[in-house]
């Protein structure tokens, strides 16, 4: 029975007779996906955010990080999920430009930069070098649990907090200002505020979240922005 392309036969007749060498299981390439529909357009957004239910956030003493479970865990149906990367990698492969991936892992991007969508800099990255480069959840986790993920069960946590279309890589300070914060609290740059707007309430429609009246306003005003 022939065996698959992966073992290589070398028959060496004359001394030993036949030598099965296994070549090395190819890395898995990368291949960041993005929910379809995502973002939704401004006018998709505006009619999202209509329909979200309006209240105050709920059990927000009660939060814990760990309730999400392992950070950048590839083990979710959630865009992304599933694709043999760690979802840090894959954030990094779809936001950086001037790309350049590891060889012969392709799931490191050894080097690139960012054009930070908060801020608007442009920054470095290099593979175990430090950097001004973070993985922001858009709707923070502690946002989304005072928004509803308090009931959520452990593996819906899980798909969240790995979902790329909740993630960005951006600045490191910008993130640390951001926190939990919604959009009537903390704004990026304006030049960003419609594309904020639309991944905010993108996110909000997707997860079935709540928002309160004054992050509703702030995000109509948002959406007033896009052209």
């Amino acid at each position: 029975m022939v065996r698959s392309s992966l073992v290589l036969v070398v028959c060496l007749a004359a001394l030993t007779g036949c030598h099965h060498a296994e070549t090395p299981p190819e890395r898995p390439t990368p291949v960041p996906l993005t929910g379809p529909g995502f973002p939704p357009t401004a006018a998709e957004a505006r009619t999202r955010l209509a329909g979200l239910t309006v209240e105050w956030g709920k059990h927000w003493e009660t939060y814990n990080r760990a309730a999400f479970g392992e950070t950048w865990s590839d083990e979710t149906d959630a865009p992304g999920g599933r694709n043999g990367c760690d979802t840090r990698d894959d954030v990094l492969h779809r936001d950086l430009t001037v790309l350049r991936q590891g060889d012969p892992d392709a799931c490191v991007p050894l080097s690139g930069v960012l054009h930070d969508p908060y801020t608007g800099k442009d920054l470095p990255y290099t593979y175990r070098r430090a950097s001004q480069i973070q993985t922001d959840h858009v709707v923070a986790l502690g946002a989304a649990w005072r928004a509803g993920a308090w009931e959520w069960t452990p593996e819906k946590r899980l798909g969240y907090a790995n979902d790329l279309d909740v993630l960005l890589a951006v600045d490191k300070q910008a993130n640390h200002d951001k926190g939990s914060r919604t959009p009537d609290k903390w704004k990026p740059r304006r030049e960003y505020w419609c594309e904020y707007a639309r991944r905010w309430t993108g996110i909000k429609g997707k997860y079935a979240l709540t928002v309160t009246p004054p992050e509703k306003g702030a995000l109509f005003e948002m959406l007033g922005t896009c052209r």
